[in-house]
This record gives structure tokens, C-alpha cells and sequence, in this order.
């Protein structure tokens, strides 16, 4: 893709990063997948996240703005999204990514279809704009952030709209929610490289810090307790090799 400008690169990859929550919508919506197996990948996809912004995210941060500006951006972008996901609990959308019974329906809590679907595209959104920054470094996308938010979409999507059905949300919500948010992965990903290409080093610094101070604030609150509660047992196993896989992903994509 090395002949189309950067800014539709960017929107492109931050596209295909946000298809795989669709991807895991269907199978979680068609297909009856058993809650250890959703669980399983769950825990997969947390490791490799986790792995991604350790390595990918907070080293790039710290070369490129030093601690201060990382350290900042981290712990900003955890405080942001607690606040923002602790508001959208009480909305309803506490349950977002359980794929059992958890989840509020719209009988027992009116709004909580929005709040879910807010959830959502809060969860996505420093995921995206990750990958419109890795373009900065040398004018190439970060493939290793792509295939780690990709496959950490997928168990996200699917869980999501498993427990979405069971709440009683018909396909044309399910499929909406997840079909905008690709898109919005798309617009996210293009703002993260067309709005921060002018700004110093240090703000672009920050900037990744947040998203991934965001991460895993998102992953503790929502992919982890998932994970955790059905797989327990093989949870902490799976998430290891989710990390692991991610790990030599970037050091060979290094």
C-alpha cells in the first residue's frame, strides 16, 4: 500500500483493526460457541493487547517523549476511561462484553442498548487512533498493533454479541453497533495520524500513553472478568500465550 497517501492508509488499517469485532459478531450471533471457548480466546486476546502495549505502545512513548510525558499519557488515559466506563455502567452497559445472561435488557434498564453501544466505541477508540500514530514513526503502519488489536476484536465481538442476543437485541442492532464502530475505527485511526503529524514529539508521546493507559484500564474492566469467570482455571495459561505470541510478533516485525 506504499503508493496511497498515509492518511487513507491509516483509515484503512484502523478499518480492518475495527472489521474483526464485526467478524466475531457473527460467529458470536450465528453460531452457538460455548462461554469456556469465548472465555478462552478472551483470555488469548488479553494477552496479546497487554503485550502490544507494553512493547509497542509504552517503549515507543518513552523513546520518543521520555517518562514524564509517558507516565502522564498513562495514567491520564486510565483516569479518562474510568470515568467515562463508570458513568456508561450506570447507564447500563456495566456487562457490554459478557457473552451469558449479565447484560441489561432494555426491559430492565431503558437506555442500556446505547449505553452498550457507547461502551463499545469507547472501548475501540484508542485502539484506532494507535494505529493512525504508528504511522508517524517512518510513514509505515505498526503491523504488530494492527494484528494485536485485530485479534483482540474478535473475542471481544463475539462475547459481546453473544450476550447481546441473549438480552433479546435483534441482528439490525447487534450488527449496527458493531458495523459503525468498524467504521468509526476507520475515522479514529485517520484522526490518530492526520491530527497529531504537525505536534511534537512529546504530545504524540502523550498521546500514546493514553491509548494505551485506556487498554488496559479497558482490559481489566471488561475482557479480563469474562475470561476469568469461565476459564479460570486455563484463563492465566491462555493469557500467557496471547502475550507471548504478541511478543515475537513484534520483535520479529522489529
Amino acid at each position: 500500500m506504499g503508493h496511497f497517501p498515509l492518511w487513507l492508509q491509516a483509515a484503512f488499517w484502523g478499518f480492518v483493526a475495527g472489521a474483526a469485532l464485526l467478524i466475531g459478531a457473527g460467529f458470536g450471533y450465528f453460531f452457538h460457541v460455548s462461554q469456556r471457548a469465548i472465555a478462552a480466546i478472551m483470555a488469548f486476546g488479553s494477552g496479546v493487547l497487554i503485550s502490544a502495549l507494553s512493547f509497542e505502545l509504552m517503549d515507543e512513548a518513552y523513546r520518543t517523549g521520555g517518562f514524564d510525558a509517558t507516565a502522564i499519557g498513562f495514567l491520564g488515559g486510565a483516569l479518562v476511561y474510568t470515568a467515562a466506563n463508570w458513568f456508561l455502567d450506570q447507564q447500563g452497559a456495566k456487562h457490554r462484553k459478557r457473552s451469558g445472561e449479565q447484560q441489561s435488557t432494555e426491559q430492565d434498564n431503558e437506555g442500556s442498548g446505547m449505553a452498550i453501544a457507547v461502551g463499545a466505541l469507547l472501548d475501540g477508540i484508542p485502539e484506532s487512533i494507535v494505529i493512525g500514530l504508528s504511522l508517524l514513526k517512518g510513514g509505515a503502519v505498526s503491523f504488530v498493533a494492527v494484528i494485536a488489536i485485530f485479534l483482540s476484536n474478535i473475542p471481544e465481538g463475539l462475547s459481546s454479541a453473544a450476550g447481546m442476543k441473549k438480552a433479546g437485541r435483534g441482528p439490525g442492532y447487534i450488527f449496527g453497533v458493531w458495523g459503525g464502530i468498524a467504521v468509526v475505527s476507520g475515522i479514529a485511526a485517520l484522526i490518530g495520524y492526520s491530527v497529531f503529524r504537525d505536534f511534537s514529539a512529546n504530545v504524540v508521546a502523550a498521546t500514546t500513553a493514553i491509548a494505551a493507559g485506556a487498554i488496559l484500564a479497558m482490559l481489566v474492566d471488561t475482557m479480563i472478568p469474562e475470561a476469568f469467570e469461565v476459564a479460570h482455571t486455563f484463563a492465566g495459561l491462555l493469557t500467557v500465550a496471547g502475550f507471548l505470541a504478541a511478543f515475537m510478533l513484534s520483535k520479529l516485525g522489529g
